[in-house]
């Protein structure tokens, strides 16, 4: 578990559950996503709603809240919005970048933040730096995969066009295929870096080292998300050729590549 509440740990994951249904819906416009990703997100919204409930029946004066009541009343708050947004209205974008900060926000509050957590502060970042990794280790081996499926379409592309057929071709999925899972699985990662990143600066916040949102690793990471999410919404709204799509998305690992061999100029692993 990240932290040493079970209670908190689950809301943490269920959140971020729902926040990969919620973009795949946004992007892909896939109802049961959405329905799911809802009604998980309603599910959070229950447990903060049972909590605050239950800190204003044992508290009796709002004026004593902490700041960890605060932040979970904010979070509660957002999680409301997005919910009545995403019933009355069609604004999937914001419903989903609203969430995200309302991850960043309870990522903060769960690790202690003014709830009397005997960890020190340190021992909060170094926490959510470990879950940081594990997320960012996900999205790198859902990258992977993606990138695989775009090298073998553009292999595929250029001997089709060239009509330079060969027998080990037989042996590679065809391209409706690879276009299908390149973009499927970007679809998956491209939350997950987010959600990554979300924890990364939360985690910066709670240390107050704020020169390390400047640090060229974190900064690498934003150009690599930036990337993948303008390729993943232009193939699905914009431009949908598949080899376009291929040779962005090879670029967007590239990138990713970059940040991996980056870690001896950056300080941001190493601060905690």
């Amino acid at each position: 578990m990240v932290t040493q509440n079970w209670f908190y740990d689950g809301m943490l994951y269920v959140y971020a559950l729902s926040l990969l249904f919620y973009f795949s819906d946004f992007v892909d416009r896939n109802r049961q996503a959405k329905q799911l990703g809802t009604g998980l997100l309603i599910f959070v919204w229950v447990l903060q709603t049972g909590f605050i409930i239950h800190r204003i029946i044992s508290h009796l004066d709002m004026t004593f809240l902490s700041l960890f009541e605060y932040l979970l009343l904010f979070s509660w708050l957002l999680i409301t919005v997005s919910l009545v947004m995403s019933r009355f209205f069609r604004m999937e974008l914001i419903v989903f970048f609203v969430n995200v900060i309302g991850f960043a926000v309870i990522t903060i509050n769960l690790f202690g933040i003014g709830s009397g957590a005997s960890l020190e502060r340190w021992e909060l970042a170094h926490e959510m730096l470990v879950l940081h990794v594990i997320l960012m280790i996900l999205a790198y081996t859902a990258f992977t995969l993606s990138a695989i499926f775009s090298g073998m379409y553009m292999f595929l592309f250029r001997r089709l066009k060239g009509k330079q057929w060969t027998k080990q071709m037989q042996r590679m999925p065809s391209l409706d295929v690879a276009d299908r899972f390149m973009f499927r699985v970007a679809l998956v990662g491209t939350p997950l870096l987010m959600l990554s990143l979300a924890v990364a600066v939360a985690s910066i916040l709670v240390e107050s080292r704020y020169s390390l949102l400047i640090d060229p690793k974190v900064l690498t990471s934003f150009v690599a998300l930036a990337i993948y999410i303008w390729n993943v919404l232009r193939h699905r709204w914009f431009d949908g050729a598949g080899w376009k799509f291929a040779r962005l998305n090879l670029i967007s690992y590239g990138v990713l590549l970059l940040n991996v061999f980056m870690n001896q100029a950056s300080n941001f692993h190493s601060w905690s």
